[in-house]
């Protein structure tokens, strides 16, 4: 069984900064895509950002692009998304998600694991 917990959320004033964290555990994801999607009050889950598991490759929404930074600890099977700059519209609450494939993806029906979300609040 797979499970995947964040931790890391807050309040936070607009410009400052958040680390969220994901642990994983439960097989192995040397051959897996994780990502963080995030979803606001009366909007849909949108994706923010995704690696593979060996940190090769990343990919990231244009919204987020030059101000979130995802990274992964193998060692520590723990995947974070650094979130700098934040401003208001940031505020939602963070799911962490797997993939058991190796390519990236945006799409939330290819995620085959969540987490239970973490909230991020941004304040003005």
């Amino acid at each position: 069984q797979v499970q995947l917990v964040e931790s890391g959320g807050g309040l936070v004033q607009a410009g400052g900064s958040l680390r969220l964290s994901c642990a994983a555990s439960g097989r192995t994801f040397a051959s897996s895509t994780m990502a963080w999607f995030r979803q606001s009050p009366g909007k849909e889950r949108e994706f923010v950002a995704a690696t593979k598991w060996n940190g090769l490759s990343t990919y990231y929404a244009d919204s987020v692009k030059g101000r979130f930074t995802i990274s992964r600890d193998g060692a520590k099977n723990t995947v974070y998304l650094q979130m700098n700059s934040l401003k208001p519209e940031d505020t939602a609450v963070y799911y962490c998600a797997a993939r058991q494939k190796a390519q990236i993806s945006s799409r939330e029906y290819e995620y085959d694991y969540w987490g239970q979300g973490t909230q991020v609040t941004v304040s003005s």
